[in-house]
């Protein structure tokens, strides 16, 4: 991705400022299971697979190209029992550059806090009112997240549904004994990234989303120049989070998906002066600092 402004203009990607549903390519990954049927991580992989993408997550039609393109990874540690297993989930999205073929990652999460019951060909069922299992849970959370997140950099604010949707799912499992779901659970859990999300204390996080990909990102096809500024801008606007929590989640949620790309932007031409910007990257990612160092260079 050195050369990120040389875009190959493939096709121009329609802006749907509606939701859209998903495209997620799903791994589950035993190997550190021994002397397991292995058919069953074969069913459970087929099984996500299939509630992911056919399950009707709006009310909106939408086109293949229109799908989300996101990854769900489960790498499968334990098995404390035949019908129990531990381990973590890695969630990875991307979403399109208008009129570019360039897909940028906007979310690149390990939830760690992965534990859950099933037995080969447990049918997958979610009900909106109760919480019946930990598995289905997980991905009907993620699912939502990932809808919400994907809607807020294409409209202001306009994941706003799905978080709501995210935080019943919240709800609901908290009773469920399963580690995660409360505020109680540490850091880094889903309850603190829903908590968060819609926390007005952090609404800049999701005014900078929008302003890096629909002001920034999509601009560049036009203007590397203007959309330079507004990725800047976006990230200046991180600052204010920072400056009311240090150690606040979500900045840790947007340096993970973007550290790499904000790096092959601001290295690229034009020229753009850095110096304000690399400040704030170090105060906001701290653990990327030799990143930060190479901008610009």
């Amino acid at each position: 991705m050195r050369k990120f402004f040389i875009f190959i203009i493939l096709f121009s990607v329609t802006l749907n400022l509606s939701a859209q549903e998903l495209n997620c390519t799903v791994t589950v990954n035993s190997d550190k299971i021994r002397g397991s049927n292995k058919e069953v991580f074969k069913t459970l992989k087929n099984s996500i697979s299939e509630y992911l993408n056919t399950t009707r997550w709006t009310n909106k039609q939408v086109k293949t190209n229109e799908k989300i393109q996101c990854a769900i990874s489960i790498f499968i540690l334990e098995q404390p029992s035949p019908n129990q297993f531990k381990g973590n989930i890695q969630i990875r999205v991307n979403r399109p550059v208008y009129n570019a073929s360039y897909q940028t990652t906007i979310f690149n999460f390990k939830d760690d806090n992965f534990s859950f019951s099933y037995k080969e060909f447990d049918p997958f069922f979610y009900s909106e009112n109760g919480f019946d299992s930990n598995l289905v849970s997980v991905l009907t959370f993620y699912a939502y997240t990932i809808l919400g997140l994907d809607a807020d950099t294409f409209s202001p604010n306009g994941g706003e549904l799905f978080f709501k949707k995210a935080e019943n799912t919240v709800n609901q499992a908290q009773q469920s004994g399963y580690i995660g779901w409360n505020s109680t659970d540490g850091n880094g859990t889903r309850y603190e990234l829903n908590e968060n999300l819609l926390s007005p204390v952090f609404s800049d996080f999701r005014k900078a989303m929008y302003q890096y990909h629909r002001e920034g990102l999509d601009i560049m096809y036009t203007s590397t120049k203007v959309g330079k500024s507004a990725i800047a801008n976006a990230i200046f606007r991180l600052q204010k989070i920072y400056d009311l929590r240090p150690t606040a989640f979500l900045l840790r949620v947007f340096t993970d998906a973007k550290t790499d790309e904000i790096v092959s932007i601001f290295s690229d031409g034009p020229t753009y002066d850095v110096s304000k910007l690399r400040d704030v990257l170090l105060k906001i990612s701290p653990y990327n600092n030799s990143k930060w160092e190479k901008l610009g260079n």
